[in-house]
């Protein structure tokens, strides 16, 4: 049996929402333009380049001062509430945790990370430089779409 956790961070943001949220629909493989020191390459194992449930992503970037993986597959998509979310399917994460599933809501004016786990022991620590990472690229994210 493991061990369930929940984190949620909420951020005001400059920008609407809808910027955010087409941004990692549509435009999510310059995430590593606009943040290179934290997020190193994106590509797309299944599906268009405009993202939809069912599409299959991957990652490289810095975590903890490592580079690590992962892959992703995007169960969800409500453009109406400009939410998405990612199960994670293989990678570093899946090291410590049996699931980890990342949601973001980008309404109005706030920033939403989500972060369901099941930690695959009691000592495992729980994710927060991950929804720290989250938060950074937020912030670079905003800077770039708030000056274009």
């Amino acid at each position: 049996m493991g061990f369930k956790g929940k984190l949620i961070a909420s951020m005001e943001i400059k920008c609407g929402g809808h910027l955010f949220h087409d941004f990692y629909q549509i435009n999510a493989h310059h995430v590593s333009n606009i943040s290179p020191d934290k997020v190193h390459h994106f590509n797309i194992h299944e599906g268009d380049q405009d993202l939809k449930v069912g599409s299959i992503i991957g990652w490289k970037y810095n975590h903890d001062g490592k580079v690590k993986v992962t892959k992703q597959l995007i169960e969800a998509v409500d453009d109406e509430k400009k939410l998405i979310t990612w199960k994670v399917l293989e990678g570093d994460t899946l090291e410590l945790y049996n699931s980890f599933a990342i949601t973001a809501s980008f309404e109005e004016n706030w920033a939403t990370w989500t972060l369901v786990y099941e930690k695959k022991t009691e000592d495992t620590p729980e994710p927060i430089t991950l929804l720290s990472l989250m938060i950074d690229i937020t912030r670079d994210l905003e800077s770039h779409l708030h000056n274009n």
